[in-house]
């Protein structure tokens, strides 16, 4: 099983210590870059986190599924999705490319 990520403190931790500012602004900082997030995409439809990847909102259609109890055919309506689409360059420093 795999290690649990960074919490929210812990991240809060790390970004305070490595721009020298205080717990509080680093949290600020994170406070203000979600809603940013959040805001931008409700509005544009896209959000770009520069290095990292982007936030996408996306429509799916309407569409034929199974009620997976009793096999029956449902109609799944369509929906807004948000979806994250990472950089390439943080994806192959992640997971390098086989050659």
């Amino acid at each position: 099983m795999a290690a649990a990520g960074m919490t929210k403190t812990q991240l809060v931790r790390h970004l305070a210590e490595k721009t020298g500012i205080n717990n509080k602004t680093a949290a600020l900082f994170m406070q203000t870059l979600s809603e940013t997030a959040v805001k931008e995409t409700k509005k544009n439809g896209v959000f770009v986190v520069p290095g990292l990847g982007r936030l996408v909102k996306a429509q799916r259609k309407a569409r034929m599924g199974r009620n997976p109890q009793t096999g029956e055919p449902i109609q799944i309506k369509a929906k807004t999705v948000v979806k994250f689409r990472i950089a390439k360059a943080t994806k192959d420093a992640i997971a390098p490319p086989k050659k």
